[in-house]
């Protein structure tokens, strides 16, 4: 006997919601945005008309897809570079496909184009997806852990990242102690994130420490990006007014970018005038005029153990809730060391 949510097309469902065949398609793919109210509309038509597309049936049949995904804000830089390098040698060892989506969690008229309905679990880099999403995907026990940002508090979703904050203690008071620098400038990154939040703090203890006085004015946004970057200090130096300052921690090696060019285009000289330290030491930081010295952060291994461990999680297994990677001071000409 030919079940009833066979018998149903999905012209049927179109017609009944008063839409065409194109929206009802976006809607099951999550593939373009579309109205909350159309939405509503066609989940309350599909369950009075018992309809389930085709590819999901499958998918529920096997609860497998084969996929994994991984979902961020941005693809932007060169960070992403050994990220994708180390999560992608475990996805073919596990004979897996992966799947890469961006998605912002303020797109509150479009879902997230990975999940459920066309991954078996995936790994969530930064602030790809709202907390209330993380939530709600962990109560439907959803596979996932997250890559540099921390559960929320609510729930436990393993994470994996870098030591931030006492790696970031230990480059500011080598500025201080090794090079005597005392007005030392922060670039943070995108507020709210968790590599940033742990920089700053380990940026405001090391000053604590050593009878620096907190400067405000010396706190700049950065973003991680390089354009970002040489913008915010080529303002804040247009403003001749602006507080003197000796060093500077630009967050992480691709906003250095940004800030060397700035110092360069404003007639500062990289040691002499100003000391420079990033954080990532990706494959450029070495060639930079001068050389970058950076903090040394095993982002390959990142993405390795992130997807090491969901596999991990879809065999019923439960890494810690935070993995913590070590992170090494790489000291380089920009500090106004001779390495």
């Amino acid at each position: 006997m030919t079940s009833k949510s066979q018998s149903v097309t999905i012209r049927q469902v179109a017609q009944k919601a008063g839409v065409s065949v194109a929206t009802v398609s976006r809607y099951i793919n999550h593939n373009a945005p579309i109205s909350k109210d159309v939405a509503e509309r066609l989940k309350r038509v599909m369950e009075e008309l018992h309809y389930v597309p085709h590819a999901a049936a499958r998918q529920l049949a096997s609860r497998k897809t084969r996929i994994v995904g991984l979902l961020s804000n941005n693809l932007h830089n060169d960070f992403f570079i050994p990220l994708l390098n180390g999560i992608e040698s475990v996805v073919r060892k596990h004979n897996y496909n992966l799947v890469i989506a961006t998605y912002h969690s303020d797109s509150r008229d479009m879902p997230p184009p990975i999940g459920p309905h066309n991954t078996d679990g995936m790994l969530v880099f930064s602030d790809g997806i709202s907390d209330e999403d993380l939530i709600s995907l962990h109560v439907r026990k959803f596979p996932m852990v997250l890559v540099h940002r921390a559960s929320p508090k609510s729930v436990k979703i393993p994470s994996v990242t870098v030591e931030n904050k006492k790696i970031t203690f230990e480059l500011i008071e080598h500025f201080i102690k090794v090079h005597g620098r005392k007005r030392i400038m922060f670039l943070r990154g995108p507020i709210h994130q968790d590599d940033s939040y742990w920089r700053e703090i380990g940026y405001k203890s090391a000053l604590k420490a050593n009878n620096i006085p907190f400067d405000e004015k010396l706190m700049l946004n950065g973003d991680f990006e390089r354009d970002t970057a040489r913008k915010t200090l080529n303002n804040f130096i247009a403003n001749k007014k602006h507080v003197s300052f000796d060093a500077i921690f630009t967050g992480d090696d691709d906003a250095a970018i940004g800030v060397l060019n700035a110092l360069h285009e404003n007639g500062y000289r990289v040691p002499e005038d100003v000391s420079v330290i990033g954080f990532d030491d990706l494959g450029f930081s070495a060639f930079l005029n001068p050389p970058l010295t950076t903090v040394s952060a095993p982002t390959e291994a990142v993405g390795q153990v992130a997807m090491e461990q969901l596999f991990s999680l879809f065999d019923k297994q439960f890494p810690e809730d935070i993995t913590l990677l070590p992170t090494k001071l790489i000291t380089r000409r920009s500090c106004g060391c001779n390495a």
